[in-house]
């Protein structure tokens, strides 16, 4: 099992697996769209894309943003999504291994917290994300979504 940042090398591979993210999703960005955000996410030291490969193969990917804070003695927060893993690959391991790697990487950037939010319903799902070391109880999520 090989841990990285991903690279715009890896994006294509990183489409691939997101396939397994949302059983439906918006159609797929513009090679331009892509390589845009990918600028915007490489000239910023607060997001990191980790992946986990299997023989040269994108198996299981997590994205954290580490946001500064002026709180918390200034101490940053980080923000967890995207949390996917290949359907063959799954109970594995590889999760639980990409989520410790954003993990790490939060907390030797000083962050007090990261936070997760899952859309899933699926109790074996928050099991996952407790297992790898998130609590559930201590906080309440919002989410607001722009009118369509």
């Amino acid at each position: 099992m090989n841990i990285r940042h991903l690279t715009r090398q890896d994006l294509p591979a990183l489409f691939a697996l997101y396939e397994y993210l949302h059983a439906t999703d918006s159609p797929l960005p513009t090679p331009q769209d892509v390589s845009a955000v990918w600028d915007v996410v490489e000239k910023n030291d607060g997001i990191r894309y980790f992946g986990v490969f299997i023989d040269n193969m994108l198996v299981s990917s997590c994205t954290i943003t580490v946001i500064p804070n002026l709180t918390r003695s200034c101490r940053p927060y980080g923000v967890i999504e995207n949390v996917v893993t290949h359907a063959l690959h799954r109970k594995h391991g590889y999760g639980t291994a990409v989520l410790q790697s954003a993990l790490t990487h939060a907390w030797s950037l000083g962050c007090y917290k990261v936070m997760l939010l899952t859309g899933r319903k699926d109790e074996a799902v928050f099991r996952f994300y407790q297992s790898a070391g998130f609590d559930s109880q201590s906080k309440q999520a919002f989410l607001a979504k722009p009118d369509h």
